[in-house]
């Protein structure tokens, strides 16, 4: 089961919903997470889902802590500006199914709520350390292409990736099931396992703030992916240890391991 605590339903015309959850080299949990903090996002709400992992964190020793995804946000007050909703979140659905669900919760919420446009982020692993960062698209539909090349963007995902695992691109399936709109946009980075790239983030941001027209302090990231690190390790190293126990609960008499999806967008 998966479950929205609504804290206030706020009043949104023609609203984007920027979609970013933690995933390889956690680029979208830092770009909407800064986001969230630098433009003061104001949280609406909060999501619950059976289909998270199976443990709950503890802060200052003592303090429990249930994974949750929370939706932010921000009304546009200047010419050009649209209302946007932000959202950022502990951790993804441990199972294809899980995404499934949570993914069309979330779509029904905001749809309700009057989001006409989905922009997710994510990472594109490339293994290599010195590649050159750059933001690389994927869009639901041509005219969403003609509408978006001049941010600068590189639609050629399909050539690099060819498929999209996790929210990022199930969001935007979904989405376009429903004849709506929306972009995806992959920072290039490493892709190593625990490791958060900040430049990605930042090379993503300025396109997203473009997009959406408006202005942010890049001073201060590095400082907040710093903040954001302890806890995403702590998360992630959690997340390890869980799916450990739960593929040797799954594994069968002969020693065979449940098939878990390991790339998450």
């Amino acid at each position: 089961m998966t479950t929205i605590k609504v804290i206030e339903k706020p009043k949104l015309k023609n609203a984007i919903l920027i979609e970013g959850l933690p995933g390889v080299g956690n680029i979208g949990r830092v770009a909407a997470g800064y986001m969230v903090e630098e433009l003061k996002a104001k949280k609406f709400a909060e999501l619950y889902s059976e289909w998270f992992f199976p443990f709950v964190m503890l802060h200052k020793k003592y303090k429990i802590h249930l994974l949750k995804n929370e939706f932010y946000y921000v009304k546009g007050r200047k010419k050009g500006q649209r209302d946007i909703v932000l959202l950022v979140g502990d951790c993804q659905s441990l199972t294809p199914q899980g995404h499934y669900e949570v993914s069309e919760k979330i779509l029904d919420f905001v749809e309700d709520l009057g989001v006409t446009e989905i922009i997710t982020i994510g990472g594109l692993a490339t293994g290599d350390l010195e590649s050159k960062k750059k933001v690389i698209g994927a869009v639901t539909d041509d005219r969403m292409l003609n509408k978006y090349k001049k941010y600068n963007i590189d639609f050629d995902a399909g050539d690099k990736v060819g498929y999209i695992v996790g929210a990022v691109g199930l969001l935007l399936g979904l989405w376009k099931q429903r004849d709506k709109d929306g972009i995806c946009l992959l920072g290039q980075t490493a892709g190593f396992p625990i490791v958060t790239d900040p430049k990605a983030a930042e090379t993503v941001l300025e396109v997203l703030t473009r997009i959406v027209n408006i202005k942010l302090d890049m001073k201060k990231l590095d400082k907040k992916v710093k903040e954001m690190e302890n806890f995403i390790r702590k998360v992630e190293a959690l997340q390890k240890r869980a799916l450990m126990e739960i593929t040797k609960t799954g594994s069968g008499d002969k020693g065979q391991k449940t098939d878990e999806t390991r790339y998450i967008g």
